[in-house]
């Protein structure tokens, strides 16, 4: 086993234009804040990366607020499918599920596929491993996520995605926010894991595949390991994950891998944002959206990106 280091922490809830005020700003704090403790907590007793990062999904996908598990999203037809990955950075494995329903977690099926010759698996396979596991069905749906639906379909889906954050005042305007969930851990064996989550953008269309369950949006080595949020779409155009791992990974500062990696998904004038950790316990984020919802331990406190600048930002600890 290798010497013990000071593990870190950082997630995500996704990234948007608003909190629309304190109110919401306040909740959503709370909530982020309230995963990290628990989640550190099992870092120091002595759990994996990969263990303490499925956790922290799993609180997030079970937190209503947020567009994961309870909460997700509704598609174009009204129904709910979720996307998840998991990757363990020493074992260089990525596992993922895509577009699954009627499970409560589907970051679960993703580290149950982490042990699996077939590591990632679409709808239908999806739905077999979850009867094949004898999981229960869970219906994800929320009032406020079909009243969001309700409304934009009234308006025949003008909105291109659905609302990050479910508040009653977000349901009003919410076509310019995104979602998804996302964790990132060093262990105390020094040890990066990474996983993401999501219910999609909203009003999609059926089988639209997320960045989520891609390498493009969740990635991990032995180096550093990133989960992303924003636009899908822009995500996998720039291969974000892998680009800013990659760069680590070859020799570069993860501070200098983030900065270029957002500097170019800038020009690109794309709408994304990450969270990041490196071997060395270096804590990083970006953001081309006006919002980031993320939150993260040091080793020593608690921070946040709640009330950053609005310009594409890049930050460190």
């Amino acid at each position: 086993m290798k010497s013990q280091v000071q593990p870190k922490l950082i997630i995500h809830g996704g990234a948007g234009s608003s909190l629309h005020g304190k109110g919401g700003l306040e909740a959503v704090r709370q909530s982020l804040h309230t995963v990290v403790e628990e989640v550190y907590a099992l870092l120091l007793s002595g759990v994996t990366a990969s263990v303490a990062v499925v956790q922290g999904c799993q609180m997030l996908e079970d937190d209503p607020r947020f567009n994961a598990g309870t909460g997700s999203v509704l598609q174009s037809d009204g129904q709910i499918r979720m996307s998840a990955s998991l990757m363990d950075g020493t074992l260089r494995r990525f596992s993922g599920i895509i577009n699954v329903s009627r499970v409560k977690n589907p970051i679960e099926l993703a580290q149950f596929l982490q042990n699996s010759p077939d590591r990632v698996l679409s709808d239908f396979g999806s739905a077999e491993l979850a009867r094949e596991l004898q999981l229960p069905s869970y219906n994800a749906l929320t009032e406020l996520r079909l009243q969001e639906w309700i409304q934009e379909r009234q308006d025949n889906f003008k909105s291109t995605m659905a609302g990050v954050v479910a508040e009653p005042e977000l349901v009003e305007s919410s076509n310019s926010r995104r979602g998804t969930i996302g964790v990132v851990a060093l262990d105390a064996y020094g040890s990066l894991a990474a996983g993401t989550s999501t219910g999609g953008k909203g009003f999609e269309r059926i089988g639209r595949v997320s960045d989520s369950a891609m390498p493009a949006g969740n990635y991990a080595t032995n180096h550093a390991g990133v989960s992303c949020t924003g636009i899908g779409e822009d995500i996998i155009d720039e291969c974000l994950a892998p680009r800013i791992v990659v760069r680590v990974t070859d020799g570069m500062s993860l501070k200098d891998a983030m900065q270029r990696s957002f500097a170019e998904a800038h020009q690109n004038q794309r709408d994304l944002g990450a969270i990041a950790l490196d071997v060395t316990g270096a804590i990083a984020w970006g953001k081309t959206s006006q919002v980031l919802l993320a939150a993260y331990h040091n080793g020593e406190s608690i921070g946040d990106t709640l009330e950053l600048p609005l310009e594409t930002e890049v930050g460190f600890v």
